[in-house]
């Protein structure tokens, strides 16, 4: 019997896990997609933070060496600075590879890790940071359609290197993501984000070698996932505080992202929502950094418009708008803030 992989797995956090995937089959269900989950990207220009709980610098230099190469296409930038309060947070500990999902490490308790490597290779970094800028497995992709071998795909993954209960299998090989809930390409069988899959785990004779470098659909994805911006204050509109005073704005192409700031000159709770039919997703950054996230909301406003209310201090605040279907998105829609 040919070896089996070591195979990393998604931690999900307990309110995401994944749903069932709808039964129509309109042509907009068909449309190829993708393996980026919308509501768990973050905002394009971001820094995200890195810490190591643990770990060696040997092991630290290593992460350091390839996890930047995302960066390279996509408007993001990685600081190892080890801030107490970093959105990524590293161990290497004997649990598996494994990564929390984009913006879900924000929800992880900040003495935990939100990512691990069990082992340490150029591929698993790529990959496991590729999950924590939203990237899901490429097989999990619904428009994969991969045709598993469910007893060999059980027994092997059952035993050793990983391990897995029935639960764990289930959850990172069969299941599927909803097609509303994700946007981007078709299956790419060389992505990072795919698994090395034996042919005695299909039906069909699919196999796919370990790949360890970003495809260039994964450089393509990445970089319409994270397109590209001037600077936060350059291109910024200013939004009034003031009650009743929206300000109308739209997203007229695919991808894009709205930018406004405002001026908290006091100390208070405010209140920053948006208004129409458009279904916006949003996020708060602050105080004077475009980068530091405050909250990010979908649907807390009336019909899938986003709402957040925040007690702030005195400060420029950022606000990034963008539709929920980065892909194919467009609409009209007012955004106001209030005290």
């Amino acid at each position: 019997m040919s070896k089996v992989p070591k195979v990393c797995f998604d931690r999900i956090v307990p309110r995401d896990l994944l749903r069932p995937l709808p039964t129509g089959d309109t042509q907009a269900e068909r449309r190829a997609r993708a393996a980026l989950v919308t509501a768990k990207r973050w905002p394009s220009g971001s820094t995200l933070r890195v810490r190591f709980i643990d770990g060696d610098s040997a092991q630290q230099n290593e992460v350091k060496r390839y996890a930047g190469e995302w960066c390279d296409y996509a408007n993001l930038r990685l600081d190892f600075n080890n801030a107490p309060d970093a959105e990524i947070r590293i161990a290497f500990r004997d649990d598996g590879a494994w990564s929390y999902i984009g913006k879900d490490c924000v929800d992880i308790p900040r003495d935990q890790p939100t990512m691990n490597f069990g082992w340490l290779d150029q591929g698993v970094i790529l990959h496991e940071f590729g999950h924590a800028l939203g990237l899901i497995h490429e097989h999990q992709n619904p428009e994969g359609g991969i045709q598993w071998n469910r007893a060999n795909v059980i027994r092997d993954l059952s035993g050793p290197p990983n391990f897995w209960d029935l639960a764990t299998i289930e959850h990172n090989m069969f299941e599927k993501y909803d097609r509303r809930l994700i946007n981007g390409t078709a299956l790419d069988s060389r992505s990072i984000m795919l698994y090395a899959i034996p042919k005695t785990w299909t039906e069909d004779g699919f196999q796919s070698e370990p790949n360890e470098v970003l495809s260039s659909v994964d450089k393509s994805f990445i970089g319409t996932a994270y397109p590209g911006r001037t600077s936060p204050d350059a291109e910024a509109v200013e939004l009034p505080v003031a009650e009743r005073t929206a300000t109308e704005a739209s997203i007229d192409r695919a991808s894009e992202e709205d930018l406004f700031k405002f001026t908290a000159r006091h100390d208070g709770r405010y209140t920053v929502e948006t208004e129409g039919s458009t279904d916006v997703v949003m996020s708060l950054f602050g105080p004077d950094s475009p980068t530091r996230l405050v909250a990010h909301d979908d649907d807390s406003g009336a019909d899938h418009n986003a709402r957040i209310v925040a007690d702030l201090t005195p400060g420029t605040y950022y606000v990034q708008v963008r539709h929920f279907d980065t892909a194919n998105g467009v609409g009209a829609y007012s955004i106001a803030v209030s005290r």
